[in-house]
């Protein structure tokens, strides 16, 4: 299943080929059947694996949590009040995914119709959640725009506020930001923008809903506690199926009432889980075990960084400013190469690449917005498997470049 998005592009590109180039390129439909041993998927932090201590507690733990089965020490329980008291909020809920999320909070915050939410252009909630916002919670948008560094300019977000407007044309305004930002590369926002925004939304009397879904990434690479980041937000979308490894799951955070509220909402989607204890006891793993070893997904991410910036010929170009988690985005210099092209290309072991390399290495990256691809670290790749992806990356732009 892992293979079907670099196969599709595969087939794709071998139709363009006349008969002569196709007997020329049958080794690439060799290579492809024989499917070399070692992988190194950098697509996305979402195919993380659990660990062998989280699939021990998964196995360990009790059965239960499901809506009829009210004990207050039942696992789903625990992890909601262990996030709340991580986050330092009044309460949590566990929930499928981020995705889901983030729509409860939307639907919870903007209960009135009439309501409107501002997010930035290039926000994961904007671009990658199907409009959900709009299609099913029925909350119109408007949209601020993201900085490369992931924040917003000030000035522009205050001009979109129109919580007030003593004439009833106008919605009411609320506010979601992302943390740490996907399309921008990961970026880290800075807390000095997070306490100016919280400042000047205090006028208004505006509720902020923060997509956290990476937010634990931001708090180790700025070196604070994540509550000095979540200080600055009402409520939070937190993932646990990303670099804290869990299976499945996010946690969703903020005043008592409020979570009454999503609970209800969750309910609607379809978002109550049946015998959700194995879940949650990984849930509680990943919140408990997992941040403290995010600063190796970063070290790794920034050393490959560092590997594109050596290739020879220069055939990607990468901003090092940027990588400041476990998000390496880069473009290609050669405009006459797709992203698409080129990561099907590394997800080949070539004629002849095992001999020149010693080690037959597919590495799976994904062609991202607009004209970048994207490598994310986690807890499957090691620093081993960086460097067989850097001497793979080498491998490929010698060959274009030759």
């Amino acid at each position: 299943t892992s293979c079907k998005f670099i196969s599709f592009h595969v087939r794709l590109e071998v139709r363009r080929f006349s008969a002569p180039q196709m007997r020329k390129s049958r080794w690439v439909w060799n290579s492809w059947r024989r499917l070399p041993n070692h992988l190194v998927d950098l697509r996305s932090d979402a195919v993380t694996l659990p660990g062998p201590g989280m699939r021990r507690a998964m196995a360990q733990a009790p059965c239960g949590g499901g809506p009829l089965q009210r004990r207050p020490a039942a696992p789903r329980t625990e992890l909601q009040m262990l996030a709340a008291d991580q986050f330092q909020m009044e309460a949590a809920l566990f929930v499928p995914t981020t995705t889901m999320g983030n729509l409860i909070a939307v639907m919870a915050h903007c209960r009135e119709r009439g309501d409107e939410m501002i997010v930035g252009d290039l926000s994961h909630i904007h671009v990658y959640e199907q409009g959900g916002s709009a299609q099913i919670a029925g909350v119109h948008s408007t949209m601020a725009t993201t900085l490369p560094d992931g924040t917003f300019d000030l000035v522009e977000l205050e001009s979109k506020i129109r919580h007030g407007y003593p004439k009833p044309y106008f919605p009411r305004s609320r506010l979601i930001w992302e943390n740490t930002h996907n399309i921008r590369g990961g970026r880290v926002l800075p807390l000095s923008f997070l306490q100016e925004v919280q400042q000047r939304l205090h006028t208004y009397g505006l509720w902020v809903h923060m997509d956290g879904a990476r937010v634990v990434n931001a708090a180790v690479a700025q070196r604070v506690p994540l509550t000095t980041i979540l200080q600055h937000t009402h409520t939070v979308s937190v993932s646990l199926s990303k670099g804290l490894g869990a299976p499945v799951g996010s946690m969703l955070a903020g005043p008592r009432e409020f979570i009454a509220q999503a609970l209800r909402y969750r309910k609607a989607l379809g978002g109550g889980m049946r015998q959700a204890g194995i879940l949650a006891a990984a849930g509680k793993v990943a919140l408990l075990e997992m941040s403290g070893r995010l600063e190796e997904d970063h070290h790794n991410a920034r050393t490959f960084a560092q590997g594109l910036l050596s290739c020879d010929p220069p055939l990607f170009a990468v901003d090092m400013d940027s990588v400041q988690t476990n998000i390496v985005c880069f473009h290609l210099k050669d405009p006459t190469l797709s992203p698409a092209r080129f990561c099907a290309r590394l997800a080949l072991v070539g004629e002849g690449e095992e001999e020149a390399l010693g080690q037959g290495t597919r590495v799976l990256l994904l062609p991202f917005f607009r004209n970048t691809i994207r490598a994310v670290w986690h807890l499957g790749i090691s620093a081993e498997d960086t460097q067989l992806a850097i001497q793979k990356m080498k491998y490929v732009a010698s060959q274009y470049g030759s």
